[in-house]
């Protein structure tokens, strides 16, 4: 009886695993000590089942690349001249993006589908912006690899950073929305889990990476930039520090839930606080451009505080290096070749 339940239980475990049902009357035998025949059977080899490497998993099928100004190319919007498909122009997709550098660094067997829109909130990858589809909705499951940056619109932050910038010198004005955006890198977590799940659902077995955001000022600032005091800069550099934390809590939390019912797919984060470390705002080569003002038209620049060819460059690294290492555990996707 303690071998039938065994046996049962195994068969359950490999299940959830994806482990084709094919394979288990051979481990009912080993299990239960039954005389079964060894080499050919009457039916012919086992299917061989292989599981894929975390490299094979992402280049299966299509990449799709999501998120907001970060992946969009918003820091490089304004050089490129080269239309990338429709609804390019309303949410500033450019060439210069990491994106297509992801794309050339790896054969995707379904192709890139490239579709981050400047401005996005974690509400509007499922609902859409400037009348185009719902990003979700080029999500399917031939999808075998997505790219991600969220958060940073749902917790303020042009706001935030406008507030500090137009204040008057002497003015505590930027450190005193502390408690506001702080409520609202909490009030992320549920919607950003809500994006997960669906991407989950529509892609069951792709890989999903999250990058984070990078410091925008150095690590002890000792200058004002941009009428950005060093208080008001190490402000600015501990909420984006506090935001990358609710995030990638979030994904690894959400990636030990798949682990955990040996489920196929994972949810990866890419923490990007130090990678601009020695090229941010107001350093000689800065990966993020600083702020730029139109004067005749008194009217900022969207590229200000958004990465520059550099620094889209150095995300690019970032994501591929993510994507031949993987989620720091086996994956549970399997091939299945026939006998």
């Amino acid at each position: 009886m303690v071998r039938i339940v065994a046996a049962v239980a195994a068969g359950v475990t490999l299940a959830v695993a994806c482990v084709p049902s094919g394979v288990l009357p051979k481990l009912a035998c080993a299990v239960l000590d039954a005389s079964c025949p060894t080499g050919q059977s009457q039916r012919g080899s086992l299917p061989q089942v292989t599981r894929l490497t975390a490299v094979q998993v992402a280049q299966g099928g299509m990449y799709v690349a999501l998120g907001d100004s970060y992946s969009s190319g918003e820091g490089v919007w304004d050089l490129d001249n080269k239309p990338l498909n429709d609804g390019a122009d309303r949410c500033h997709r450019a060439t210069g993006s990491y994106v297509p550098l992801v794309e050339r660094a790896y054969r995707f067997g379904g192709g890139t589908a490239f579709y981050a829109c400047s401005g996005a909130t974690t509400a509007q990858i499922l609902s859409g912006q400037y009348g185009q589809k719902p990003q979700i909705t080029r999500v399917g499951p031939a999808t075998s690899l997505v790219t991600l940056s969220i958060g940073g619109n749902d917790a303020g932050f042009t706001k935030v950073l406008t507030a500090c910038i137009v204040k008057l010198p002497w003015s505590s004005a930027c450190v005193e929305q502390d408690a506001a955006v702080s409520r609202r890198i909490d009030e992320l977590r549920p919607s950003l889990l809500k994006v997960l799940r669906e991407l989950r659902t529509r892609a069951p077995n792709a890989r999903i990476i999250v990058l984070g955001y990078p410091r925008p000022f150095p690590k002890d600032p000792e200058v004002t930039v941009d009428n950005l005091s060093a208080e008001d800069q190490n402000w600015i550099n501990g909420m984006t520090r506090r935001l990358n934390d609710a995030v990638g809590s979030v994904v690894s939390d959400f990636d030990r839930a798949i682990a955990a019912f040996g489920a196929p797919g994972s949810a990866e984060y890419v923490d990007a606080y130090e990678a601009f470390t020695g090229h941010e705002v107001g350093r000689p080569q800065p990966y993020l451009n600083g702020l730029n003002v139109n004067v005749e038209e008194l009217k900022v620049n969207a590229r200000s505080y958004h990465p520059t060819g550099d620094g889209y460059r150095r995300f690019a690294e970032l994501i591929t290096k993510q994507i031949a290492a993987g989620p720091g555990r086996p994956m549970n996707n399997f091939h299945v070749s026939a006998p």
